[in-house]
């Protein structure tokens, strides 16, 4: 019998940089027991050339990678997911929509490298920097046992990450 991924939505305003690192983050990183997906509530159309670069580092593919609507995930014909993350305060502020299924929910707020400025040098720094705490905030929530635990510890699990300091 095969067990199906965990679904995890990540989820930010512009769908950019943060939540397309954490997609392709918890699918490397969860080996196969998660599949990764990003979305904005106001996506910007692009995904930023830096978090492209740092993902293509983990071995991830980039072709797939787009910034959309979290609309897209609300839809009926929209797979089901199982954890739904705001990685951005904005985000976390906002009215979502309905998400079918009553997914656990969590905000794990990092600060925005795409709002870095000066050289390409210190935007890159800036990228490395917050991937690395995306990438730390991931490694606790894939070593969590999701398949001895119940709903409420979840989530109370998954809220705790996202205080964790980075």
């Amino acid at each position: 019998m095969t067990k199906r991924a965990y679904n995890v939505l990540f989820l930010c305003t512009g769908n950019s940089a943060r939540s397309i690192m954490a997609e392709a983050l918890v699918t490397v990183m969860g080996d196969g027991r998660f599949k990764g997906f990003s979305a904005g509530s106001k996506p910007g159309g692009t995904v930023n050339p830096f978090a492209i670069e740092l993902v293509k580092t983990i071995g991830y593919p980039v072709d797939i990678l787009r910034s959309k609507s979290w609309d897209e995930f609300a839809a009926p014909a929209a797979p089901r997911m199982d954890f739904i993350i705001t990685v951005c305060d904005n985000a976390a502020g906002e009215a979502c929509p309905f998400w079918p299924g009553h997914p656990a929910t969590a905000h794990w707020g990092f600060e925005d490298p795409a709002a870095a400025e000066g050289s390409d040098d210190h935007k890159r720094a800036e990228f490395d920097r917050i991937f690395r705490q995306i990438k730390s905030r991931i490694a606790l929530f894939t070593d969590l046992p999701l398949h001895q635990m119940e709903h409420q510890a979840i989530v109370q699990a998954m809220r705790k990450i996202g205080e964790t300091p980075v």
